[in-house]
């Protein structure tokens, strides 16, 4: 039997497949993080916002679901306190508290607990599936980044949607296609091994 038909009857995400110790762990979580806060820094301002379109969203969902729900999380949680502590890795190199975007910074860290979880669950191995736990795990960050926004920025409902959510709908699904390609690819590779 293969390493990644055993990991995918025992509930593996792609992590699971190095040889397991607290140093691999430790590494996976700040591996996670740094990469997490160098797709931020790729960031284009949007017109009438104060949400950028960055890679992070995508490198946080990709995080949780290659690490898996309590990695994924440790390592958006080193993503996000480091950044509270002045470390200039959140969305184009901006850090320290009172962000109006660190919703979804907070809304990033619980995406990547669901979507660990679905990949636990087989969610990584298939296009459709990976389709839905991406879309999934974009829902939860809009759900707390986009009232933190209206929130922190004194804005309306319907402005904080506006602003902070209808832009990025297209870029959402083209991240979710690229994953759809992406994960589920790789346990293919892992398996010819």
């Amino acid at each position: 039997m293969s390493t990644a038909a055993a990991g995918a009857r025992s509930g593996a995400v792609l992590a699971d497949l190095l040889p397991a110790s607290r140093v691999r762990d430790a590494a996976l979580v700040v591996g996670g993080a740094v990469l997490t806060g160098l797709a931020a820094q790729i960031a284009v301002p949007v017109p009438h916002s104060p949400v950028p379109v960055t890679g992070q969203t995508f490198a946080a969902l990709l995080v949780g679901t290659t690490l898996g729900a309590r990695r994924g999380v440790l390592s958006l949680a080193l993503y996000a306190l480091a950044g509270l502590a002045g470390v200039p890795w959140f969305a184009g190199g901006a850090s320290g508290p009172g962000l109006v975007t660190f919703g979804y910074v907070l809304g990033m860290l619980l995406a990547a607990a669901v979507v660990g979880a679905l990949a636990r669950r087989g969610a990584d191995r298939s296009p459709l599936r990976m389709a839905g736990a991406m879309i999934l795990g974009e829902a939860v960050i809009y759900a707390v980044g986009v009232p933190y926004l209206a929130v922190s920025a004194g804005m309306s409902a319907s402005a904080a949607i506006a602003a902070g959510l209808v832009p990025y709908l297209i870029g959402d699904a083209l991240k979710a296609a690229l994953a759809m390609g992406l994960l589920p690819t790789a346990w293919k590779l892992v398996g010819k091994r």
